[in-house]
């Protein structure tokens, strides 16, 4: 009788597994803890406010990685020379003073382990979540483009006061103020409506992606575009009731709608709106399927 031993396990490759991902929890728990906080109970910076979505995005991605799991672990073990280098960046970033370079070291480090790991198809495999990390890693980029949303906050004064005029108020506009009995409103660059065009451009890509839609770019585009038309419509919308309720003195109707729950009322009606508005557009335009179905008829 011949007894076989069984193989042993790749413990080597367990232990080193678990000890990248012990080391990924020790630097990034409480990092992502100070975002959590920050985003809920609005203890961090302006900026990073707008990145709130990371509420929904992040743990999304580390669904949609842990799906990918099974895929992962088939690929070959095939290091890419881009991957050490992206680890010593985001290290470094790390170690920086600088509040954006230690958030952005998140996904830097995570796109590093992907090619150190597995290469560039393990890139590619969680391309997606690793946009998802980045898309909800705190930065600067919104104070970056306050200075050029003074177009867009004019244009919302403007068609604010036009529709208070239409109801028989007193309104006078003078570029990004509204003059209302004496009581002036301004159309500030962060009530111009970036946070929730952020937030429902990040929440679309989610819904393309759950969806299979993002596979169209005909779907893919017209959605993004009803986004942004949905956001501009409805950020003018929420102007011109907080213009109205300031300017004939109602002050508690407007601090609900301007920092109460209101806003997030307004916030999540405007996000529920997305779902109607991308299965009109799944309903409007066929699938690729079909569209080559009819060209060989």
């Amino acid at each position: 009788m011949q007894i076989r031993h069984q193989l042993p396990l790749p413990i080597g490759r367990y232990a080193l597994s678990g000890a990248v991902l012990g080391l990924l929890l020790l630097m990034y728990v409480p990092l992502l803890l100070h975002w959590v906080d920050g985003w809920l109970n609005k203890s961090i910076s302006i900026e990073h406010e707008y990145f709130s979505h990371g509420l929904i995005g992040l743990p999304f991605a580390a669904y949609l990685a842990w799906s990918n799991r099974n895929r992962w672990q088939q690929l070959s073990d095939t290091p890419h020379l881009a991957g050490i280098v992206l680890l010593l960046l985001g290290v470094a970033c790390y170690r920086s003073n600088l509040t954006d370079l230690i958030n952005l070291s998140l996904p830097i480090i995570l796109m590093g382990l992907c090619l150190w790991l597995k290469g560039m198809p393990g890139l590619r495999l969680q391309a997606f979540p690793l946009l998802l990390v980045f898309l909800a890693t705190p930065t600067e980029i919104p104070y970056l483009l306050a200075p050029y949303t003074l177009p867009l906050q004019s244009f919302i004064a403007g068609t604010a006061g036009f529709i208070l005029q239409q109801i028989g108020m007193d309104v006078r506009v003078d570029q990004i103020y509204l003059f209302v009995n004496n009581r002036i409103v301004e159309v500030a660059p962060y009530c111009a409506g970036l946070k929730m065009l952020f937030t429902s451009l990040y929440v679309g890509l989610l819904l393309l992606h759950w969806t299979g839609a993002l596979a169209s770019r005909a779907k893919t585009f017209w959605f993004f575009a009803g986004i942004i038309f949905v956001s501009v419509s409805a950020n003018i919308f929420r102007n011109t009731l907080l213009t109205f309720f300031h300017g004939t003195g109602r002050e508690q109707a407007f601090a609900w709608l301007h920092e109460g729950w209101g806003g997030d009322l307004y916030s999540a009606a405007m996000l529920g709106l997305l779902v109607f508005l991308l299965r009109g557009i799944e309903a409007w335009i066929p699938d690729d399927s079909d569209i080559v179905d009819a060209a060989e008829s």
